[in-house]
């Protein structure tokens, strides 16, 4: 093999692109003479074991040149929004704190992801947004909470 680090950059641009999440759109917050501008992303994702859940996700994405060629690293600010999209049913069993969807946010080291909870005494399921990294994460967090209800016809 040739070129292993050139294999092992685009494996891991690959590996950067959001698993599962829809783009909604996006807004520039700063201007780079050189590569894309700095923005905020907005995704959807569907929760994989709870059918009838639906989260948006707007994340801090880096610009310039090394964050168009996916070696920089994004923020850490998020926010969530999930809804009730239609009727709830649990498609698998799962656990508090199971990973719902998860975001590298930097080559190597630091990754968003969402975690779901469920309130059982409220019946009210809860999604946690947060990023963190191998040595140091960060407190920034956000949640969104889905009541459980019946859906109409």
């Amino acid at each position: 093999m040739k070129h292993p680090f050139l294999l092992g950059m685009g494996l891991a641009l690959v590996l950067a692109a959001p698993a599962g999440a829809e783009e909604i759109g996006s807004v520039s917050t700063v201007f780079k003479m050189l590569g894309p501008n700095s923005k905020i992303v907005i995704e959807a994702f569907d929760d994989p074991k709870i059918e009838g859940v639906t989260c948006h996700l707007s994340r801090a994405k880096q610009g310039g040149i090394s964050g168009g060629l996916g070696l920089a690293e994004d923020p850490s600010d998020a926010s969530i929004a999930c809804r009730q999209v239609g009727p709830i049913k649990f498609l698998k069993e799962f656990k508090d704190g199971d990973t719902v969807f998860k975001q590298d946010t930097s080559l190597l080291f630091k990754t968003m992801q969402v975690v779901r909870f469920f309130d059982k005494k409220r019946n009210v399921l809860v999604y946690l947004v947060y990023s963190d990294r191998i040595i140091e994460g960060s407190p920034k967090n956000a949640i969104s909470s889905v009541p459980i209800m019946p859906w109409g016809k």
